[in-house]
């Protein structure tokens, strides 16, 4: 069995152990770390029970299933730190997901594939629609933060309307990023991200000499989640490669499930968030910008990385680059919407300190990928971004209202 596998069962037993911290009254933050780490092997199981369910329904709700609860786990932590009124604590994930994504989770892949292949490449066409995309993004949450900023008589339900009708044009934006993506020019990603690694299956016999070689099999139509990688065949000792259809009821079955111990487990960790920063040192600022969207994103991180690790860029970006991009146009919006609802009002009004490093990271990030070819030395470039940004929220003084 795979190292990674091992170590991805082996979270599974932080479910019952949190479960237990929980109930018996242990000290948050042993909850909040027990918690924390069962999450991300749920995540995981969500998005393969997710890629599961997509080969059957097809690529074109596949795909807005891939993207509806590619971060899920993300949107379901936020929403019960908004529950609990934690407003600031969840504009700091929605910045430290956009900037982790593209600086740690894009550096980490770049610099190991590059350290393996010495240079990697992918197409510029799809890194040049992500810039404009992410630059988007940053422009919204910079409008309605430079209106508050230069407006001494705006009020907070004004600012609130504001955010709520830039929260429905980035949604609008979103579902036509999906309709580009999956439809109109579909045949733009299929170069990097239709080829299933064939490594992954169990190798073919080679063909002697005057013998007929196997079949070789077709690749996979990709959805473009972060669970793509996914193989979606078996091989046979002839060397023939069938098709795998996955049992629905199954797997809708684990993604139910799993979408459920999220719930509960995001409910222990949001719970404990205030005191267990405190007993850390932490301040609920770097928590928010760090510690929540590494959790919640470890699953996509590590398939990103495994995918740059087998020459698979294309597919590595567009997990690193499509998660952003969802967090900035989806999450973010639909949180904004849910905490009117809620009656708990979320705007777009971010802290000064977290809208500069996210265009810091969005400007790092493009200006990298914009070529369509990567190397070790540019993937250290984007990790030690995101240490200088780590840094500086770590060392960042408490603000009334967030740490």
């Amino acid at each position: 069995m795979p190292i990674k596998n091992i170590i991805f069962y082996g979270f599974l037993a932080f479910i019952p152990v949190s479960l237990a911290a929980h109930f018996l009254g242990w000290s948050d933050l042993i909850v909040f770390t027990t918690a924390a780490l069962a999450i991300i092997p749920l995540a995981g199981w969500m998005g393969a029970a997710t890629e599961e369910i997509a080969i059957v329904t097809g690529p074109s709700i596949g795909g807005l299933m891939n993207a509806t609860f590619g971060n899920a786990t993300e949107l379901i932590i936020a929403i019960f730190a908004l529950r609990a009124g934690l407003i600031n604590v969840v504009k700091s994930s929605i910045t430290g997901s956009i900037m982790g994504n593209l600086l740690l989770v894009m550096g980490l892949s770049m610099l190991l594939g590059g350290i393996k292949f010495k240079e990697q490449t992918f197409q510029p066409t799809i890194a040049r629609l992500n810039a404009s995309s992410m630059n988007l993004a940053v422009i919204a949450i910079l409008l309605p933060t430079a209106v508050d900023f230069t407006s001494n008589g705006i009020d907070q339900p004004t600012l609130q309307r504001l955010s709520i009708a830039v929260a429905i044009v980035l949604m609008m934006v979103y579902g036509l990023t999906l309709l580009f993506a999956m439809k109109t020019h579909a045949y733009l990603y299929d170069v990097g991200m239709a080829e299933a690694p064939m490594e992954a299956i169990a190798p073919l016999p080679k063909a002697k000499p005057n013998e007929a070689k196997p079949n070789e099999a077709k690749p996979t139509e990709a959805t473009g989640s972060s669970a793509t990688e996914s193989v979606h065949s078996k091989a046979h000792s002839n060397g023939h490669v069938e098709a795998h259809k996955p049992n629905l009821k199954l797997w809708i079955g684990v993604l139910l499930a799993a979408t459920l111990a999220v719930a509960v487990e995001s409910e222990f960790l949001v719970g404990t968030l205030e005191v267990a920063s405190k007993q850390l040192g932490l301040s609920e600022l770097f928590t928010g910008v760090i510690i929540l969207p590494i959790i919640g994103n470890a699953a996509e991180h590590a398939t990103a990385v495994t995918v740059a690790l087998k020459n698979k860029m294309d597919l590595s970006l567009s997990v690193a680059v499509g998660s952003s991009m969802q967090i900035a146009l989806f999450v973010a919006p639909l949180l904004v919407i849910i905490g009117a609802f809620m009656g708990q009002p979320m705007d777009l009004d971010f802290n000064n300190f977290e809208l500069i490093a996210v265009a810091v990271a969005v400007f790092v990030a493009n200006s990298i990928s914009a070529d369509g070819k990567s190397n070790w030395l540019e993937g250290t470039l984007l990790l030690a971004t995101y240490a200088v940004i780590s840094l500086s929220f770590y060392f960042h003084p408490v603000i009334e209202g967030i740490g």
